[in-house]
């Protein structure tokens, strides 16, 4: 099956690393850093952005995190100190953020060879985004000077649930689509996640899903549905389904 001709691919984040290695960083480095960092004025802001009762000490405010993480409850106080914690651990070089040896030959080629925008959309922050695509394990240099691993110059656009919507509702795709001054149907959204690959097609977005190992299986009737990259983006740099610029 063919991609048309494009101008932007939208790239969702894949959310196993979110989950099994910075979600248990945070909670691993916050008892050491509450106790730092608790009556720090650069602290204070994240401190404050939490409910009153959760910030009575380090104590009660650890348990409410580990909480709220054990729930999935995305809430802005959460992400904002899990930014926080992420950030510290990225700077030591602590952790770094893995890229499929598919991706990043498919983002230069994309993005330097092509002309095509790049844009990330994820439910998590722009500012959580920047910083995962700043400290990645891709030991090559971007061209332009960039510091290793930093890929972030070959992106274009940041979009995350505050300034786009909800990753699952048709209008959230539509809207970067005109905040980049892209057409809709110029557009290629590759996910994971079957329910926003079919927003995004009902916004009018070629999309595809991408299966990679660990995935949920797709069911019959969403195999057949979509298109599905099985071999990860290597198979949209060739052949009859490659992505081609405008």
């Amino acid at each position: 099956m063919a991609v048309s001709k494009v101008r932007g691919v939208l790239l969702d984040i894949e959310g196993a690393f979110v989950r099994d290695v910075l979600f248990p960083y945070a909670l691993q480095a916050l008892p050491a850093f509450l106790q730092e960092k608790w009556d720090s004025a650069d602290f204070a802001p994240y401190k404050a952005a939490f409910p009153e009762h959760a910030r009575q000490s380090p104590a009660v405010l650890e348990e409410y995190v580990r909480d709220l993480t054990a729930r999935d409850v995305k809430v802005a106080c959460l992400k904002g100190l899990q930014g926080l914690l992420w950030r510290a651990g990225f700077e030591s070089h602590t952790i770094k953020t893995p890229l499929y040896p598919d991706v990043y030959p498919a983002l230069v080629h994309w993005s330097q060879d092509l002309g095509i925008s790049l844009v990330i959309y994820s439910s998590g922050s722009v500012d959580a985004q920047r910083l995962l695509f700043s400290y990645t394990d891709v030991p090559e240099t971007v061209e332009g000077g960039a510091r290793e691993g930093d890929v972030t110059p070959l992106v274009k656009g940041w979009y995350d649930t505050v300034n786009a919507g909800g990753k699952q509702e048709a209008e959230s795709y539509g809207r970067i689509a005109r905040d980049m001054g892209v057409a809709v149907g110029e557009w290629l959204f590759l996910s994971d996640n079957v329910r926003e690959v079919e927003a995004a097609k009902a916004a009018g977005m070629q999309s595809i899903v991408v299966n990679r190992p660990g995935n949920a299986p797709l069911s019959p009737q969403e195999a057949s549905a979509h298109r599905v990259l099985e071999n990860g983006f290597g198979e949209l740099l060739a052949g009859e389904g490659r992505v081609e610029h405008v």
